[in-house]
């Protein structure tokens, strides 16, 4: 089952005995297991009939004999386990994935692992458990899952403020959930989200940021360049050159695949970039200034000045220094 087709069916009340949800990606998880935690009970079950364990702290057979109490004044007997990797001899609970308690949803967290194939507790919780796998996803991906995730919430969202979300905060989904749920307070419902939406709820500038700074690169735009790489030099805090740097090199990378497939129809040649069609047209111009041998220097341009961030072959030089001849040497 899918991460939707999960939550549609916990929307609809229709609860299974066993949940084991495993993976990298800690987001879809904390979804699954925290709905489960605030609504499979109400208020007065949950003090007699809802139990959070931790791995660690807890063995298999106490763990099902847990499972196997029957609800008190209520429709279930919820069990959710957390860092549910750490737990010991885990394969002792194949009994119970075998033959589990039709009134209990265990549900069993088993982050930053995947279960081995070939044991017989893991062909158990795949026969009789939602088996979900939650897999970090691509940059691709996450600008598809923030699209979705606005219009679920009842809002729509502009090509460039999602950029800049993705930019500015990264692929962490958490966080970038975290910063959504701001929008979704401030904002009315159906209201689409832009730019200045992003700069006054979250405190993202819709002027110095990575996306901006790409932007003018691309079109050449040297002024722009230099005043936005300027303001990231004086707030170093802000704008580290760790955090900024792979996404300029990730840009020119998706130039080069740009360059590499411009005859492919344009949702192909998307997808294999990793971005929204939207911004193809942008590519496009990003093109005509910079072709391949270009772009070779460009990605040895960053290189050292990741280099001299470092320390390593101009010590002591100053942010707004690296910065500066960083600009100058893509842009000549």
């Amino acid at each position: 089952m899918t991460y939707l087709q999960i939550i549609n069916e916990l929307n609809s009340r229709k609860f299974k005995p066993i949940y084991f949800l495993f993976g990298e990606e800690e987001y879809f998880i904390d979804q699954i297991s925290d709905y489960i935690e605030n609504n499979a009970l109400n208020a007065a079950e949950k003090e007699f009939n809802q139990s959070i364990l931790y791995g660690i702290e807890i063995d298999p057979l106490s763990l099902e004999a847990e499972a196997r109490r029957y609800p008190m004044m209520a429709e279930y007997n919820v069990v959710i386990v957390k860092e549910a990797q750490n737990l010991k001899q885990f394969e002792k609970l194949l009994n119970y994935v075998n033959n589990p308690s039709p009134s209990t949803i265990l549900v069993l967290n088993y982050k930053h692992k995947k279960p081995n194939g070939r044991q017989a507790i893991t062909k158990a919780l795949k026969k009789n458990a939602v088996f979900f796998e939650s897999k970090r996803l691509y940059e691709n991906q996450v600008y598809e899952w923030l699209s979705t995730e606005v219009k679920r919430n009842g809002f729509t969202i502009e090509p460039k403020a999602t950029a800049m979300l993705v930019e500015s905060i990264g692929i962490d989904l958490s966080k970038l959930s975290n910063e959504l749920s701001k929008l979704f307070i401030s904002l009315e419902k159906g209201t689409t989200i832009q730019a200045n939406s992003i700069e006054e709820n979250i405190g993202i500038s819709k002027d110095y940021n990575v996306f901006e700074l790409n932007k003018a690169l691309a079109t050449k735009d040297v002024l722009k360049a230099n005043t936005i790489a300027q303001h990231f030099g004086r707030n170093p805090k802000e704008y580290a050159l760790p955090k900024i740097l792979p996404m300029i090199y990730r840009y020119f990378s998706q130039l080069l695949i740009y360059h590499q497939y411009k005859g492919q129809p344009p949702k192909v040649l998307a997808t294999k970039m990793g971005v929204n069609p939207y911004f193809l047209k942008d590519f496009e111009k990003a093109a005509y200034n910079y072709n391949i041998k270009k772009i070779a220097q460009n990605i040895s341009h960053l290189r050292r000045a990741d280099a001299h961030s470092k320390g390593i072959g101009a010590s002591n030089l100053a942010v707004t220094e690296i910065y500066k001849e960083l600009i100058f040497g893509i842009l000549h």
